[in-house]
């Protein structure tokens, strides 16, 4: 005997729905880890804790921040990549994702390969800060500085590959200095010891050191965007300070573990773009002088994510940057 299962679900009043929009409405059933590459205080944190909250309202469960520094985010991003796909743990990511690749031999991840992309959230200038007592009050001062004590000052950053450091090796390039690097466990912890004095200057997003720069603990030499930014206009652009054609962004962004359903990460998508275009969440990264930037569809963060690993390949190419 065969059975009419559609009719016989009408007669019972049963809603019949396919198993892709059944698993949209259940998820999530219990709280979503978000892995946080960084330590507490940085940029990729800060964005992580202005997003949570608003997700977790539209999820109807607790995202829980997990911070796993190390390695220019490798540590973190390792982790993530091993995590189940399932959508209980997401990895917010800044752009050294996607520089790694090109100074890391042994990396047990690829970006491309071993994460779904979600979207971008935000894109962040950097900014060249130093301790005030430093004897250099613009570009044009610390480059002259620098230039007449090659390998006498040095700058801090979260490891070789970090995003903010391969900004300074480009500026380092453009400027033709010699600035002696000191690799840290996180930008963070380079950003405390450039407030304390311990090391002359570093690089560092604007979400993490702008607050620093208002204080005056701080001295800003410019921002590595192509244009002010928007949340700090009186601090001009390393290129108009004279670098002419100096540029550097850094971005952060959603990812899932390879092989999470399509439908979460379409409704993780669809969630994270209403967060990040709430008018709340878009000025509160404005204060901090960042600009909220969410991509169209996941495809549309992957095709970027590519384009992105081919340039930094070509940039430490230039750089003759050996791999680790």
């Amino acid at each position: 005997m065969s059975w009419d299962w559609s009719r016989l679900a009408g007669a019972a009043g049963i809603i019949v729905m396919p198993h892709a929009a059944l698993a949209q409405d259940v998820y999530p059933v219990k709280p979503v880890r978000l892995v946080v590459a960084s330590t507490p205080g940085g940029g990729t944190d800060t964005t992580a804790r202005i997003i949570a909250p608003k997700l977790s309202e539209l999820l109807g469960r607790q995202i829980v921040i997990e911070n796993r520094p190390g390695a220019a985010a490798i540590v973190g991003t390792e982790y993530a990549s091993r995590a189940a796909p399932d959508g209980y743990t997401l990895l917010i990511s800044a752009s050294t994702v996607t520089i790694v690749p090109s100074i890391y031999r042994k990396l047990t991840f690829d970006p491309l390969r071993d994460f779904v992309p979600i979207t971008q959230v935000v894109v962040v200038p950097q900014l060249l800060v130093s301790h005030p007592s430093l004897p250099a009050r613009n570009v044009k001062e610390l480059v002259a500085l620098a230039k007449s004590q090659p390998g006498k000052l040095d700058y801090a950053s979260g490891a070789v590959g970090s995003n903010p450091q391969m900004a300074m090796v480009l500026f380092l390039n453009m400027t033709g200095t010699n600035i002696v690097h000191v690799p840290y466990k996180s930008g963070n912890a380079g950003l405390s010891d450039t407030i304390a004095g311990h090391v002359s200057l570093t690089m560092s997003n604007m979400l993490a050191a702008l607050a620093h720069v208002k204080s005056g603990r701080l001295r800003a030499f410019g921002v590595t965007t192509k244009t002010r930014a928007a949340g700090a206009p009186d601090i001009p652009t390393i290129a108009e300070s004279g670098v002419p054609g100096y540029e550097s962004v850094q971005w952060f962004g959603f990812l899932a573990p390879a092989g999470t359903p399509r439908d979460i990460v379409t409704r993780l998508h669809r969630d994270i773009l209403k967060v990040t275009h709430d008018n709340e969440v878009k000025q509160r990264f404005m204060s901090d002088g960042a600009e909220a930037q969410t991509s169209k569809s996941p495809e549309e963060f992957g095709a970027f994510m590519r384009a992105e690993v081919a340039k930094w390949a070509k940039v430490v190419a230039a750089a003759k940057i050996e791999k680790q």
